[in-house]
């Protein structure tokens, strides 16, 4: 909220240079259609005009008085996240009917769009209760509104109006499921509510290109609360937004109006109302403190609730209740890794083999001079069927690829020429220890060194000969623990994986990918405490939240800390107490 404030104020002075201008009378005119026109239909200010809230006013005098220098407006795209209960919907409801019917543009095309019919249709229906409600200033017995005016026509009966129209001008306003094809759209405004519910990119994607090629006025609003960072698509808007206020990215033709309270005040946000209003704006003038207080009291008491509470009413970004571990502690470790700064440093490597057309997940472990530790994994999959997966899988994995956060090989099947590959580029750069590997499939993996000339061998045990090459080493992967063996076990690894995290003596890539696995990682245990990661049980892939733990598993081995070989470790008496 602050750094929107920041930028409107920054770009009223230095805006020319860039050919920007606000113009303050079509900034007005917008914000005079809602109380001239509207009237509230909900809540305990049902038939009032529709006044905007403080917030309201701020996001539609930008939207509507940023201009070019060639008179166009400025912003193609605005995002809007708050609190739970801050009246988005009939905000872009409102807005939707302006740019309908009001705003000067024949035959204009408004869309309301959500992952399903029902979410789009909630601000759709904010509409349809505007239209039919008295306009601000009719008797009490009286029925004046648009619709009886003749000013628009509404299509369909009560819950079931599908379509308004605005005669006049020949403009349409109706709500469509995401992913319902439009012919040829030529949208002036597309209002996507409930972000944070969208499995997959590709309609907003595709509603965007429409917008870019208007030639005149067309805008793509976005309505949302706070994204679990579960819920990717969301959050990756969300981060982008968040870097345009803050001025990381420049980008004039997007708006963003996010309402978060402050990181100070996380830890006491139950107890501190006074931070309250950083993320509900509308709080104590539409949405009664009352309310929050309920939800606060009941989040005190159970963890579940205090996570949801947090993330939907305060926009902490605290993620799934269901995260593997406390996601604000994961939240900590994600960073930046860099391979080429970290060449010199020993690591180690891990290996998680997909079946035929799934994930293939390989880790590097980098240990710096410091102690540190340094994670980053990629990623393989095939381009065959990859659409259709993504929608099995709810990933966007076509967006990965194209991020370069995902390889899509050739064929229906991964052929493991590719990874091998990596790792050979990896040994030749970096000094490498070892790679673990999941035991798996790891016969066609070293079929697919020996095919490119890579050099490996197994490690059977310290009275075994040593060979050439590559060290691999076999990661157990299931509860048990093998101390006999001196064999990598997932229990260990979990542990130090764990350790490592809450300690911040890692940092872990900030893939989409990885987080997404860790997102959807379930933990078994038995009555030993022993855990592993349950494939089966997880809410969705997990390859890289594996391999990560592998890999920091194998970097923080009882034998790597020794400081010693293996056969030396072995071989070290055992002191007597």
């Amino acid at each position: 909220m602050q750094h929107a404030c920041e930028r409107h104020l920054k770009d009223l002075r230095d805006g020319h240079r860039r050919g920007l201008h606000f113009d303050a009378s079509r900034a007005d005119h917008a914000l005079q259609f809602p109380p001239a026109v509207l009237t509230i239909t909900e809540g305990s200010k049902v038939g009032k005009p529709f006044t905007l809230l403080p917030y309201h006013g701020f996001v539609v005098g930008s939207l509507f008085g940023w201009r070019r220098d060639d008179g166009r407006m400025r912003f193609r795209s605005g995002w809007l996240e708050t609190g739970k209960g801050q009246a988005k919907s009939p905000l872009m409801a409102a807005i939707g009917l302006y740019m309908m019917g009001y705003y000067d543009i024949a035959r204009a095309k408004v869309f309301a769009i959500g992952q399903d019919k029902a979410t789009a249709s909630v601000l759709f229906k904010d509409a349809v209760a505007m239209c039919r409600a008295n306009i601000p200033g009719a008797g009490e017995d009286e029925i004046d509104s648009l619709e009886s005016r003749g000013e628009v026509l509404i299509r369909g009966e009560g819950d079931n109006a599908w379509k308004i129209e605005h005669p006049s001008t020949g403009s349409i306003f109706q709500a469509l499921a995401n992913g319902e094809a439009v012919s040829g759209p030529r949208p002036t405004l597309v209002a996507a509510d409930e972000i944070h519910e969208f499995k997959s990119n590709n309609s907003i994607e595709t509603w965007k290109a429409a917008i870019a090629k208007m030639p005149g006025d067309a805008l793509m609003l976005m309505g949302t609360n706070t994204p679990a960072s579960t819920q990717l698509v969301g959050t990756e808007y969300s981060e982008f937004y968040q870097r345009v206020v803050r001025g990381e990215v420049q980008d004039d033709g997007a708006f963003a109006f996010i309402a978060r309270i402050d990181k100070a005040d996380r830890e006491q946000v139950f107890e501190n109302e006074e931070c309250w209003r950083k993320a509900l704006p509308a709080l104590g003038i539409t949405f009664p403190v009352e309310n929050i207080r309920g939800h606060v009291n009941e989040a005190k008491l159970l963890t579940s609730t205090a996570m949801s509470v947090k993330r939907l009413y305060f926009g902490i970004p605290a993620g799934s209740v269901e995260f593997w571990i406390a996601e604000e502690t994961w939240l900590q470790v994600q960073g930046k890794v860099d391979p080429e700064k970290l060449k010199g440093c020993r690591c180690w490597l891990s290996l998680d083999l997909s079946k035929k057309n799934d994930l293939t997940a390989l880790s590097i472990c980098w240990e710096d001079d410091n102690g540190h530790l340094w994670v980053i994994t990629y990623y393989w999959t095939t381009k065959d069927g990859l659409a259709d997966r993504a929608r099995s899988d709810n990933a966007p994995y076509e967006q990965w690829v194209e991020d370069k956060y995902l390889t899509a090989v050739p064929g229906a099947v991964i052929d493991k020429t590719f990874v091998a590959q990596k790792v050979a580029e990896i040994c030749a750069e970096h000094e490498v220890e070892s790679l673990a590997f999941d035991p798996a499939g790891i016969a066609d993996f070293i079929a697919a060194c020996e095919a490119i000339g890579l050099p490996v061998w197994q490690w059977m045990g310290p009275d075994e000969p040593e060979g050439d090459g590559l060290k691999l080493i076999s990661h157990a992967q299931g509860k048990r623990r093998v101390f006999e063996e001196r064999q990598l076990t997932m229990p260990t690894s979990i542990e130090r994986f764990e350790d490592a995290i809450l300690e911040e003596s890692v940092t872990i890539d900030h893939s989409p990918v990885t987080y997404w696995c860790a997102g959807n990682a379930v933990v078994d245990s038995d009555g030993q405490g022993n855990r592993a990661f349950d494939k089966k049980r997880s809410r969705g892939r997990i390859d890289g939240l594996v391999t990560a733990a592998m890999a920091v598993g194998a970097a923080t081995s009882e034998l790597k800390e020794a400081g010693m070989d293996i056969d030396a470790f072995i071989a070290r008496p055992v002191m007597a107490v």
